[in-house]
């Protein structure tokens, strides 16, 4: 019956009213992002002004800042060194004095100054420096040269100086020596003809692998090695006194020959001056 009939709505009527509100459903949506959006970039800008507050309030604590006379209190709680066996505290703290007291906050302080300021110093290899916070403070780790050859005058006297690892010599400011080690004794006047101040790191290598080389074949410590006169060198070890001779190419062929003769020197009963292996082929004894 209403197959004649036709619909009374419009299809192109109906088709932009639903275009209309498919689009006001977009620009509700769209401003809804706009306003999610300008609220996350006013929050992110209350952020940053609030981390950099902290930062300035921070930055101006005076418990982030080294007291102004740190480097000339010793026992300061601010400046703690360490390690120094050889240097005094007091010696740091005079190089120190030479450096300002860094003026900004202990985390951003440069240590540049300090660590070369404190190298000045002939025993220190290195230095390392350690900054806290809360309060403000640093911690000096110091490298100090390992000692190797005392120098003295007579196996008697007290050292003048001493010969490091790497060939630098130290004076007596830095004697005695409170460290385990116990550096290889020389005897030398230090006279023009064999000044020790002279010597570098090839001549205490030498030295040292003389020593070696006795403390080897012999089996005994080496107490100290006399090169009072540079072209005789003598080596004392606790059974005799060795006499070496010149420091040529021979002297360790010449030291090899140890193991066949002390075993002879041990049994005699006579007062023994001195053992000469100097020459080339002969050996005898020098007795007192």
């Amino acid at each position: 019956m209403n197959k004649g009939k036709k619909n009374p709505q419009n299809p192109e009527i109906v088709g932009d009213k639903h275009f209309v509100q498919t689009k006001r459903r977009e620009r509700k949506v769209r401003k809804g992002r706009m306003r999610r959006e300008r609220l996350r970039v006013f929050l992110r800008f209350v952020f940053v002004l609030a981390v950099l507050y902290i930062m300035y309030f921070v930055y101006k604590m005076p418990v982030m800042y080294l007291p102004k006379n740190a480097f000339s209190i010793v026992n300061s709680e601010a400046i703690q060194i360490i390690n120094n066996n050889i240097v005094p505290t007091h010696k740091i703290l005079t190089v120190l004095n030479s450096v300002k007291v860094p003026d900004r906050p202990v985390f951003l302080a440069k240590t540049g100054e300090m660590e070369k300021a404190i190298k000045q110093l002939t025993p220190v290899e290195d230095v390392y420096v350690r900054r806290y916070i809360l309060p403000a403070r640093m911690q000096i780790i110091i490298k100090e040269r390992i000692p190797v050859i005392l120098i003295a005058p007579d196996v008697n006297a007290q050292p003048v100086a001493y010969f490091t690892q790497d060939g630098k010599i130290v004076g007596r400011e830095y004697l005695p020596l409170k460290i385990n080690i116990k550096p290889l004794l020389v005897l030398s006047y230090g006279n023009k003809g064999d000044d020790y101040k002279n010597w570098n790191l090839d001549k205490i290598n030498e030295l040292l692998k003389i020593a070696n080389y006795i403390e080897t074949y012999s089996r005994e410590k080496v107490e100290y090695i006399d090169c009072r006169n540079p072209n005789d060198i003598y080596v004392k070890i606790p059974t005799v006194n060795i006499r070496v001779g010149k420091p040529d190419g021979q002297i360790f062929t010449r030291i090899a020959r140890l193991p066949s003769i002390l075993p002879q020197v041990k049994l005699l009963d006579s007062k023994i001056k001195y053992l000469d292996i100097s020459w080339e082929k002969v050996n005898y004894l020098k007795l007192e």
